[in-house]
């Protein structure tokens, strides 16, 4: 309808229109902010959209006393009053039009109140000291893990509770979400808050600097850092093929017991004969098996791989020893070549479910974990890799190993690995599929947050799970240590005038 329509004979329809907007506008702005609830723990609102303060994931005042948090807003249109507009003219002929009504709807869950049902409770933001209020009433009497902020109640300090790590986790967001700067922010806090071991698989180097402070880290929280970093490692990645699990052996050397039954059995006698000197033995056996083994080897290029132990300690069995380091970073993007990567990554893997009895509880941290859990393994290694994780998802809990999986390409990780985990750690993801796919992997967080995520700014991210047993929508704080990998500076893209 055009703001001006103009009839030849007739009178101008701006005025009619401009009542017409103005009942309207008028109406709109009187629908008043309620809330029903027909079981005292999920609710249904209205509320105006003339200055419109709620919104999806912030936190409510129920009535008096009931502190609430939306999960869901929408415009709704409903049929209004009829509205007679006379003539303007001697013609006496007016106009009755309907006047229809905008107003936002929606969904919400209560989270703290006395459990009655209620109809038409007054619905207003919850203010700063309100939310704080809740959350110290509510919190678990747990170590807790301060991360940032709530995004939707800024200024209140938001923490995950440390015993929800006992849980997989999953961590996701798209490049330049600020996940691996957020994974550092949490990882940080675990090893000060809590005795958790950690080991993580960090195939882009971004955790080597976990021991070193920022200069800007607050001091007294930087004293406590640098104590608990005594703890952090991040050993020469060296390995013996004798320590190496049978299957490992033969899935690097592309060994199949039955179709090279010859060169499988050859490499077995030659291991438990030679032990850690077996790579040295091969070269100076004159037997054919041997020399088509070597052969093999040297095909490969296994003999020119840089993890082997010539000599050496095997550090890296070394240091996932239970009397270990507190965490250890595997520094996976100092090796050069994808087959190394793998074969370090499915010997962490496999050595310690091969130590699950121990029942040691560790945290393993696998960061770009659609590198080393892909949905589909494209070799033996990284098959091995796989089938490891898969088994940890799945069992791995019982004997207290837990995953933090992070990935910035949901589907892209095994899906046996996904599923298992019960936290949610959600950054920006740009792609709509990829939002879809984590809602219905993770339905147990409410749709409209999860829609959420593809507004999200750089450092928010939506947490759900036992580390946050309220979905909250929050903003991760300042890193205390060092980041380890970066992007390369785009100063290129500078004028150059």
């Amino acid at each position: 309808m055009s703001d001006v329509t103009e009839l030849s004979d007739g009178p101008r329809l701006d005025d009619r229109l401009e009542r017409f907007r103005a009942v309207r506008r008028e109406l709109e702005a009187s629908v008043l902010p309620l809330a029903t609830s027909v079981d005292g723990r999920r609710f249904s609102f209205q509320a105006s959209l003339h200055d419109l303060e709620l919104q999806v994931g912030a936190y409510v005042v129920l009535g008096e006393a009931r502190i609430g948090q939306i999960l869901g807003l929408e415009m709704a249109l409903r049929e209004g009053t009829d509205l007679d507009l006379p003539s303007d003219d001697a013609s006496g002929f007016g106009l009755r039009t309907q006047v229809p009504i905008r107003y936002a709807k929606g969904i919400g869950t209560v989270l703290e109140g006395d459990g009655a049902a209620f109809h038409d409770a007054a619905v207003r933001p919850a203010t700063a000291e309100e939310v704080r209020g809740w959350l110290e009433r509510t919190r678990p009497r747990r170590a807790q893990l301060p991360i940032g902020e709530l995004a939707t109640a800024p200024g209140v300090d938001f923490a995950l509770d440390a015993g929800g790590f006992d849980r997989h986790t999953f961590l996701c967001g798209q490049s330049g979400s600020g996940k691996t700067y957020s994974l550092g922010v949490i990882l940080e806090q675990l090893l000060l808050e809590t005795s958790l071991r950690i080991v993580i698989l960090d195939p882009n180097s971004d955790y080597v600097r976990l021991t070193e402070v920022r200069d800007d880290a607050d001091p007294e929280t930087a004293a406590r850092y640098r104590r608990a970093a005594a703890g952090i490692a991040a050993p020469a990645l060296r390995v013996r093929i004798a320590d190496l699990d049978p299957a490992l052996q033969a899935a690097l050397l592309r060994l199949d017991p039955i179709h090279d039954r010859e060169e499988h059995a050859e490499l077995a006698a030659l291991l438990a004969a030679e032990g850690p000197a077996a790579l040295e033995a091969l070269a100076a056996s004159d037997r054919p098996e041997a020399r088509r083994l070597l052969l093999r080897l040297r095909n490969l290029g296994v003999d020119t791989f840089g993890i082997w132990a010539r000599g050496g300690p095997a550090t890296l069995l070394e240091t996932l020893a239970p009397d270990g380091p507190r965490c250890a970073v595997i520094d996976l993007g100092s090796l050069p070549t994808r087959e190394e990567q793998a074969l370090v990554a499915a010997t962490v893997l496999g050595t310690l479910w091969q130590r699950r009895e121990q029942r040691e509880p560790v945290l393993v941290v696998i960061d770009e974990a659609h590198n080393v859990c892909p949905a589909r393994p494209d070799d033996p290694l990284v098959a091995l890799a796989t089938e490891h994780a898969v088994r940890i998802a799945a069992e791995g809990r019982k004997f207290g190993i837990y995953l933090l999986v992070s990935t910035q390409r949901p589907q892209k990780v095994h899906e046996n690995v996904i599923s298992q985990c019960d936290n949610l750690v959600l950054m920006r993801l740009n792609s709509v599929a990829d939002a879809a796919f984590a809602q219905a992997v993770f339905s147990f967080v409410p749709a409209g947050l999860v829609d959420r995520a593809t507004t999200f700014r750089l450092g928010e991210a939506l947490v759900a799970g036992k580390v946050s047993p309220d979905p909250a929508l929050i903003r991760f704080g300042a890193r205390i240590a060092e980041e380890g990998g970066a992007d390369v500076p785009s100063t290129w893209a500078m004028s150059a005038s």
